[in-house]
């Protein structure tokens, strides 16, 4: 029984032995191992997220080019207009001749008359002339006088309205669309009127067959 009382005698003054040493102790009490052994754990990175590739589509990169915006000055400069040419105006008007200035062609066959400004055809009309044994004739011709009242000497004074002349007496002016004449071409009025008031002495005449 001795013996029993002195052990627990022994342990109870370790007991307050270790009390009192825990109520001295300075630095901070220690951690619980559980804590202990997270505070040593590194820590760990911050987690990177991976790219999902799964079901995505990449795209081919494309290179647009560039808009090309153009002015119109740009346009204007880089448009030529057309020349106009006498090839150009024959084709278009079916006028046979080569009139680079003023003047008048004439097509016996075709029975037309083009009427010419600056190598340009200004007015198509069509005509009579010379019947057969005088015939009007062909070649490249001048106007040579005008008479807006013209009577003819030859004829017994038969009315020439509107007469341009251009070889001799042979003269463009108002006459029949649907008899031939004695060599002059037959205009209608308001043609031989036109022509009268257009051409001048000088300017250009071309027949052709």
């Amino acid at each position: 029984m001795t013996r029993i009382g002195a052990a627990g005698s022994a342990v109870a003054v370790l007991g307050v032995l270790g009390v009192s040493a825990g109520l001295t102790m300075t630095g901070p009490a220690p951690a619980p191992v559980a804590d202990r052994a997270i505070a040593q754990a590194p820590a760990a990175a911050s987690p990177v997220a991976a790219p999902i590739t799964a079901d995505v589509t990449t795209l081919p990169t494309t290179t647009t080019a560039p808009r090309t915006t153009t002015t119109k000055a740009a346009a204007k400069r880089t448009t030529a207009k057309p020349t106009t040419t006498t090839a150009a105006t024959k084709q278009s008007s079916g006028m046979p001749c080569s009139i680079s200035g003023d003047g008048a062609c004439v097509d016996l066959s075709a029975k037309r008359v083009w009427l010419v400004q600056d190598g340009e055809v200004v007015r198509s009309a069509p005509m009579t002339s010379g019947r057969p044994g005088e015939r009007t004739p062909t070649g490249t011709f001048h106007v040579t006088w005008k008479d807006a009242d013209h009577r003819s000497s030859e004829f017994n004074d038969a009315p020439m309205p509107w007469s341009v002349f251009f070889n001799g007496g042979i003269a463009f002016h108002t006459g029949s669309l649907s008899r031939q004449s004695a060599g002059c071409i037959h205009l209608s009025d308001s043609v031989a009127r036109t022509f009268f008031r257009t051409l001048s002495v000088g300017d250009t005449v071309v027949v052709v067959r």
